[in-house]
């Protein structure tokens, strides 16, 4: 019990002595690990990560016990390994970039009233065609810009109405087989072609269209509804994840949670970066004081 409380008051006092570049350091590298974890979980390559773990434990001992020929060999297998997941993952790493990228980025928030009345037309819309076994790919853009997407189908540039999606998706519309695309509040697009999902674990009942849906979500940070030309069902395609058979109340509560929350939180994101670079910009004029 001494040894436990030394511990702990030793443990209190680095963290007294610590500064906020330390705290800003152990955030840094604590969301870099989380990021790793996210990606190799989205990515499907918990072997993978499991062979390097391995490789790399392997490298350890052969240095401990003083593995001349194996620790050269398992240096070199690591350099070309790096190069090997460069080129490997080499879509999955650009999509990364761009959304660091566009995270920094200032991006237009959408009013509360415009998102709740397209989320309320969707909502409406979908529970109609689930009733009819009407087909229907329906895409809420947010911080990822689906411009190679729209360039796909046709533009429409409209307000979001019930009865316009409804329209667009009649099984002898011309852009009936297509995604349309919802941008701050209103249908961008229509008839949209989305990439297919690589993924090998999904259900086999599902179809070409949540394949896609599937697919635009792993690739991007959109929120896809689908309605099942089969079933009726309702279902939701976020990160990768396909939420199914939601009813209409369910539908409202995840599409508000999605994007409502979204465009709170990101003026909030907004104001805690200003308050962060006021904090640093007075660090850095207290170190210009202390150096005159």
């Amino acid at each position: 019990m001494e040894a436990v409380r030394n511990l702990f008051n030793i443990a209190l006092s680095d963290i007294k002595t610590m500064s906020f570049t330390d705290f800003l350091d152990i955030i840094i590298v604590a969301y870099l690990i989380y990021r790793v974890i996210w990606f190799v979980r989205k990515t499907n390559s918990n072997n993978i990560a499991k062979g390097i773990v391995f490789i790399l434990i392997a490298l350890w001992l052969s240095y401990i016990f003083n593995l001349t020929m194996i620790n050269f060999l398992l240096r070199r297998t690591v350099e070309l390994g790096l190069i090997a997941l460069l080129i490997l993952f080499q879509p999955e790493l650009r999509r990364l970039l761009e959304r660091m990228g566009r995270g920094f980025s200032s991006r237009r928030t959408v009013s509360s009233p415009v998102m709740e009345d397209a989320i309320a037309q969707v909502v409406l819309a979908a529970t109609e065609m689930s009733a009819s076994r009407t087909g229907a790919l329906m895409i809420f853009e947010r911080r990822e810009k689906l411009n190679s997407i729209m360039s796909t189908g046709t533009i429409i540039n409209s307000d979001v109405s019930a009865e316009l999606i409804k329209n667009l998706f009649f099984n002898k519309a011309p852009l009936h087989d297509g995604a349309v695309v919802i941008r701050d509040g209103r249908i961008a697009a229509a008839g949209c072609v989305l990439p297919l999902t690589q993924s090998t674990n999904l259900s086999k009942d599902l179809g070409m269209r949540h394949r896609a849906g599937i697919g635009l979500s792993e690739q991007s940070d959109a929120v896809v509804i689908i309605v099942s030309e089969e079933t009726g069902a309702i279902s939701i395609a976020v990160e990768g994840m396909l939420k199914r058979h939601l009813n209409e109340s369910a539908l409202d509560k995840l599409l508000h949670a999605e994007l409502i929350r979204e465009n709170e939180e990101s003026s909030r994101t907004s104001q805690l970066l200003n308050s962060l670079k006021s904090l640093l910009k007075g660090n850095a004029h207290e170190e210009h004081k202390k150096n005159i």
